[in-house]
């Protein structure tokens, strides 16, 4: 085996001990010496497997408890030592090193402590591990002739080659496992980087790093000359989210279905009451809510029925066996739409499906086994504070997710007609929507359901002329009758022209943030219209 290396001597460490007596053994099996420390030493003494003890290796104790272990010249040596350079061998010699030809090491768990509640700074600090990351360190820098082992998944491969070459390792899997050991330890220093900045309340520190872990590799990204990869946050937390969903059938996930997969569960989230959205191309093209999970479907679905096919259906309930009848039969179901061809969505979430709800949706014909389900778990009020990131070319944009809800304390009725009840909770509803729309954002709704939307238009005129149109020509139509709507902007009007689309839709109340020069020219022409007009004194950009 070109440029392989033979295991004579080896060094085990390790916190999790998840299979490290079966894989001890079979290194002994092989001619192996151990030499292990701590519990480790003691597990694999217990269970018969011969070891010696670092103390024993090197002449002097474990001291600070247990702080100061592996750190030593005879450790670091024996790992750092290149077996092909004279002087190193005089080393060797001097000071009568032993070679070590394997190290496997697995880190004090610092991101699970730091996840109980209640850990404090000084519990924190003492699950920072010190003397694994060095050994980790060493022996990838020297992996030239040294292996090391960080995961117990690596202990197959390692022992299936070792048996197959008489005990030796090749340099490609030496590379590999070096390469794979400092990205761990540069996700381990970030979790601690990352916490202690946290402590201090530091949200933009001088140097900033994020880690992630590679759950998957996708077909291609958003088109299919580009490759990808899915990668899941190293710091999930407690919070439902896509990446740590579970697919309980359909097939694999695409590029662009993981990016509305997670529009559509972060606009569900927004609502108390039972909510359903149905997301295409990153916008909403149907949302509503209603105590009846079936009802805020069927709202939902007439909101844009022209481009909810093929899109992503987000539930912030379980799927009932009534509601997957009610999503598979869409168009013979419900007037309008029947005669127009088969209704079909890439994805259904929810946080979990009931009994009989995923066998309706696989045997209907034009579904089948081919629907994406995921399966987020209960949905909670926690919110990560990870944060937000975008790249550019050379760069990254890093700021706080938006996870302003309804701040009402600071909202303005500004016209001369204070809005109904009605139109109060239609304008809460489409705010809620407008900060999950592309911006320029306009956002028609009317009886807690969204009947058009304008997104991603360079002006704000034309959004809100996209949204009376989509009301009008790809909404419920003789379904969901418009006067008397609610239109939210995502940013001021700067001009007034935008209200006679809004009055033209058959809107009577708008939200939108104020701040515009011409705001008094904006009211003047709301009063004029008769409209009610709210200013919240917030933006919701998502570009």
């Amino acid at each position: 085996m070109t440029d392989a290396v033979k295991i004579k001597r080896a060094l085990l460490s390790v916190f999790d001990k998840t299979g490290i007596e079966d894989f001890a053994r079979q290194l002994v099996d092989i001619g192996v010496e151990i030499i292990s420390s701590g519990g480790t030493a003691r597990a694999l003494e217990a269970a018969g497997i011969p070891v010696r003890y670092v103390q024993e290796w090197t002449g002097f104790p474990e001291m600070l408890g247990h702080r100061v272990v592996t750190l030593h010249p005879k450790v670091h040596g024996g790992i750092l030592a290149l077996r092909d350079d004279p002087d190193h061998q005089a080393d060797i010699e001097k000071y009568d090193l032993e070679l070590v030809d394997l190290v496997c090491v697995s880190l004090y768990p610092f991101t699970d402590a730091i996840a109980r509640d209640g850990c404090t700074q000084t519990q924190a600090v003492e699950m920072i591990d010190i003397g694994g990351p060095t050994m980790v360190r060493a022996a990838a820098k020297n992996h030239k002739f040294v292996t090391v082992i960080t995961e117990p998944r690596q202990y197959d491969e390692l022992l299936a080659e070792m048996s197959a070459a008489d005990g030796e390792v090749s340099l490609t899997l030496r590379q590999r496992f070096a390469r794979q050991a400092f990205s761990l330890t540069a996700q381990y220093d970030t979790a601690i980087s990352t916490y202690l900045a946290r402590e201090l309340d530091e949200e933009f520190p001088e140097r900033i790093s994020f880690s992630y872990n590679k759950a998957g590799e996708l077909r291609y990204g958003e088109n299919p000359h580009q490759q990808a990869a899915f990668y899941a946050s190293a710091e999930v937390g407690s919070e439902p989210c896509v990446a740590g969903a579970k697919l309980l059938g359909g097939k694999a996930i695409s590029y662009n279905n993981y990016f509305d997969a997670n529009g559509a569960l972060e606009l569900v989230k927004e609502f108390d009451a039972p909510a359903v959205a149905i997301i295409k191309h990153a916008n909403p093209a149907g949302v509503a809510i209603d105590e009846n999970l079936v009802e805020a479907y069927r709202k939902a679905y007439f909101g844009d029925v022209n481009a909810a096919m093929g899109g992503i259906i987000a539930v912030n309930r379980p799927v009932t066996a009534e509601l997957a009848e009610a999503i598979t039969e869409t168009y013979p179901r419900w007037g309008k739409a029947a005669g127009a061809g088969g209704f079909f969505a890439e994805i259904i979430l929810a946080p979990e499906f009931e009994e009989g709800a995923i066998e309706i949706i696989q045997q209907r014909k034009g579904w089948g086994p081919n629907v994406r389900l995921l399966a987020t778990g209960q949905l909670t009020d926690n919110r990560n504070r990870e944060m937000y990131q975008k790249y550019i070319v050379g760069g990254m944009l890093v700021q706080q997710r938006d996870l302003l809800g309804l701040n009402t304390d600071d909202w303005k009725v500004v016209t001369k007609r204070q809005p109904t009840d009605a139109e109060l909770a239609d304008m809460k509803f489409s705010w809620l929507i407008c900060k999950h729309v592309k911006s320029n954002a306009i956002v028609l709704a009317k009886d807690l359901a969204l009947l058009g939307a304008g997104a991603g238009q360079m002006s704000r005129v034309n959004s809100a002329r996209l949204a009376s149109q989509i009301a009008r020509d790809y909404g419920g139509g003789d379904v969901v009758d418009t006067t008397g709507s609610s239109l939210a902007s995502d940013a001021f009007f700067p001009f007034p022209d935008s209200l006679d689309w809004a009055r033209d839709a058959g809107a009577t109340a708008v939200i939108e943030p104020g701040g515009a020069k011409k705001d008094e020219e904006v009211i003047a022409r709301a009063d004029e219209l008769n409209l009610a007009m709210i200013f919240t004194g917030t933006r919701h950009f998502n570009h």
